[in-house]
């Protein structure tokens, strides 16, 4: 009963802190932007140099809305792109002189919007506000952070459906991916789970929740399969990519394999830039109209592992 009533006051609060805040950043933050746009040119004011991925992802927005937004500022000389020095496919986003001009209406009018909101406030109250503010932000920043347990495990039984229904849900989600591209991933896991040898399948958890995997799977005597390389977005920054990539690598090792590949599609950047910081080199591409509806370009990247020394 104790913990229900927590609950129900969370909620309440986060209508009302939602009610009031989220009015300024209809009233204030998108003049004379649309509120999403507004969010973007600030998020690159702050991180300049920063991918579209990067911001969409942080911001939760829609991928061709976010294009949509990207050609509109470019096209009134807000932002500029420039090709990243470490991948040739990626952009780094950049406010040029006019979009930094426009930021800084924008911080002044949610400034005066804040203001007109706080001035009835007396200052002790306001102090309480603030200091309440920064133990909410440091609470949940804590949560996903130094305080967060990750841990890399060998899959168990219940395991194999959790990561099936991973690429379901973030596929589906973020990439549009339909049924097809499920089934896909279902029929190599139930192949695995007949067949493992010369190969193994991680769990990552923080704090005992599943949210992320990665697998080895034999090709032959010297080459290993690199597949099914996921995480939750929610969890994202805490290092868990590095670690399961280094897990799987140091275990082709200590398996003898030469040489691992694995296959992804062009517009998993994120994922691609993992690739290309553990020395895989794009080898092959081709078409797949089977996943989503719309022409894809699947990507081979290989390793050749005679030249990697083993992480500790």
């Amino acid at each position: 009963m104790e913990r229900i009533q927590h609950i129900e006051k969370i909620r309440r609060f986060n209508r009302n802190y939602a009610n009031i805040l989220g009015k300024i950043d209809q009233d204030i933050d998108n003049q004379p932007f649309p509120l999403t746009e507004a969010r973007v040119i600030t998020e690159l004011h702050y991180s300049n140099g920063t991918t579209a991925t990067e911001i969409r992802e942080k911001l939760g927005i829609d991928r061709g809305y976010m294009s949509r937004i990207l050609q509109k500022l470019e096209d009134e000389n807000i932002i500029t792109k420039k090709r990243s020095s470490n991948d040739q496919r990626q952009y780094s986003l950049y406010l040029t002189k006019h979009g930094e001009e426009l930021c800084g209406g924008l911080v002044e009018n949610a400034n005066q919007g804040v203001e007109k909101m706080i001035e009835s406030i007396s200052l002790p109250d306001l102090l309480n506000l603030i200091t309440s503010m920064e133990i909410i932000e440091s609470i949940f920043t804590k949560e996903y952070s130094d305080q967060s347990k990750v841990t890399i495990r060998s899959f168990r039984a219940g395991d194999v459906g959790y990561v099936a229904h991973l690429h379901g849900i973030l596929y589906d989600k973020t990439y549009k991916f339909g049924p097809m591209f499920e089934y896909y991933v279902l029929k190599g896991l139930a192949e695995f789970m007949i067949n493992s040898d010369g190969g193994e399948l991680w769990i990552a958890e923080v704090n005992g929740k599943i949210v992320g995997s990665i697998a080895i799977t034999k090709s032959n005597d010297t080459v290993a399969q690199l597949r099914w390389f996921v995480l939750d977005e929610n969890y994202q920054g805490l290092g868990i990519g590095k670690k399961l990539m280094e897990t799987a690598i140091n275990f082709c090792h200590n398996q003898g394999y030469q040489h691992v590949f694995l296959w992804t599609v062009s517009i998993l950047e994120t994922a691609r830039y993992l690739y290309k910081k553990y020395n895989f080199t794009l080898t092959e591409e081709k078409s797949n109209d089977e996943w989503t509806g719309t022409e894809l370009i699947e990507e081979r990247w290989d390793l050749n592992l005679t030249k990697v020394k083993t992480s500790i």
